[in-house]
């Protein structure tokens, strides 16, 4: 039980602060000994198996990494939910644009639609790759400190170029370019909700609006990754941790998240990103001492 608060927890406050939520569960899955590639094994000692070994095939073992690494992805249902909960009057607001109660709405709805097509794109056709060649602790910490340089960056924009949009105002072109930065976050450690916060000051938002159109532009990333991943090892999730616990860390999360987006928009509207760029520096440095020395 306490694995399944802790994880909750590390996934609900960092999945919408552009801070690497990668990078934080990575530190946690280690500190609770779950990163283990060990085959598990029964009371016999013979090792279990996740997809067992057939004809021309090797098998793939049932590991405790294979396990929280689903887990982790899966319980960001939980933050879908936080969402839900704090901006229904914009889904409603897109309902009733549908209905033809709200060009606002409509706009909206269009907007994140637009958003949303570059990285679902580009997910399709990079994410083996991804697996192959960006799932390393050596890649989360540059991409840790890269998004860092690109947050001083968009700060110092900010100051010369102060957005006042709101999501419904932005052109399709704009809402398509918010769309291709939150491609960076493809890369592990990079941040969703860094790229497409950054995305909207490029875009002309004000800072508080811009972390809730990453909130909702984050909502079909979050839900395809949570059933692509269940589909692919939710079984060994299930196997590990059980339903109870997959149920405990959604609901935690889901409370987590919802305190960190409420703390987000009103810290960005009075501070920027720059702490959490200078945050993303000592995490990078954590990471570094923990795993490459």
């Amino acid at each position: 039980m306490g694995d399944a608060i802790v994880l909750g927890l590390v996934e609900g406050l960092t999945e919408y602060l552009p801070v690497s939520s990668t990078g934080h569960l990575i530190i946690a899955s280690h500190a609770l000994g779950l990163d283990s590639d060990a085959p598990l094994r029964d009371a016999a000692g013979r090792p279990l198996w996740f997809k067992p070994p057939g004809r021309g095939r090797p098998g793939e073992p049932l590991t405790l990494k294979l396990a929280a690494d689903t887990y982790v992805v899966v319980i960001q249902v939980g933050a879908i939910a936080a969402v839900a909960g704090l901006y229904w009057s914009r889904f409603v607001l897109m309902l009733q644009g549908l209905l033809g109660r709200s060009a606002g709405g409509l706009r909206l709805l269009r907007n994140l639609l637009l958003a949303f097509v570059p990285v679902a794109v580009a997910g399709l056709l990079l994410n083996h790759w991804i697996d192959v060649h960006l799932f390393s602790v050596q890649a989360v910490v540059t991409a840790l400190i890269s998004g860092a340089i690109l947050m001083f960056s968009a700060e110092r924009w900010r100051r010369h170029h102060a957005g006042r949009a709101a999501p419904e105002d932005l052109t399709p072109a704009r809402a398509f370019g918010i769309g291709a930065m939150q491609c960076l976050a493809l890369w592990p450690g990079m941040s969703r909700s860094m790229a497409t916060i950054v995305g909207g000051y490029f875009a002309g938002l004000a800072p508080a609006r811009a972390a809730e159109f990453s909130f909702l532009v984050g909502l079909p990333v979050l839900a395809g990754a949570a059933v692509v991943k269940g589909c692919q090892s939710g079984a060994a999730m299930i196997e590990v941790f059980g339903w109870n616990h997959v149920l405990l860390g959604a609901a935690v999360a889901a409370v987590s998240a919802a305190l960190a987006m409420k703390f987000l928009v009103g810290f960005l509207s009075r501070h920027g990103l720059a702490v959490f760029a200078w945050y993303r520096f000592a995490l990078a440095v954590v990471l570094g001492f923990l795993f490459l020395t």
